[in-house]
């Protein structure tokens, strides 16, 4: 099974919008893994866990049938963190960064940076790495983070040398929605 994330831009109702989102996974034969909304309530970063991509792409359609705008639908990787852990705990609380990774990084190169780089995280004890999801094309990575404020998330990203493209702050959403 592979991992895919669905960017979807959301001027509906966040409750409809998951509902949605959940149909449309299941009628594709997929697996809803966990949803994450900002606080603005803007967007939605769905993970779905699929046979192949052509189960990706069904469900890519499905959201599109239901009204939703699909920015993106892109294979990803997991790290930091266990998929079982994942559905156990959803949704993420506190923040998102997007970073938008360097031209010619491998996902080699990152994962290597990554494992070096965590350890760093200790001197920011007030912000609790989560996991990311790395997108197989190497365009972007989104890492999740507990902390008590947007500020401690950069401090955190600057102990590890990671920029930040984008910060979002994750509103809480009823997990028993989920």
């Amino acid at each position: 099974m592979a991992l895919f994330l669905a960017e979807i831009r959301t001027p509906a109702d966040i409750d409809s919008t998951l509902d949605q989102i959940r149909a449309a996974t299941a009628e594709a034969g997929a697996d809803f893994v966990e949803a994450q909304v900002t606080a603005d309530r803007s967007q939605v970063f769905a993970i779905i866990e699929a046979q192949d991509e052509a189960i990706a792409d069904r469900v890519r359609t499905e959201l599109a049938t239901a009204g939703l705008t699909v920015e993106a639908l892109s294979a990803v990787r997991l790290v930091g963190a266990d998929i079982d852990e994942i559905k156990a705990q959803r949704p993420a609380s506190g923040y998102l960064v997007e970073w938008d990774l360097p031209d010619g990084l491998t996902m080699d190169a990152y994962l290597a940076r990554k494992k070096e780089k965590s350890p760093l995280y200790a001197q920011v004890p007030e912000t609790t790495f989560q996991r990311t999801y790395v997108r197989e094309d190497m365009v972007k990575c989104l890492c999740f983070y507990d902390a008590p404020d947007a500020e401690a998330v950069l401090r955190a990203r600057d102990v590890v040398g990671a920029p930040v493209d984008r910060l979002h702050e994750l509103s809480e959403i009823d997990s028993t929605a989920l």
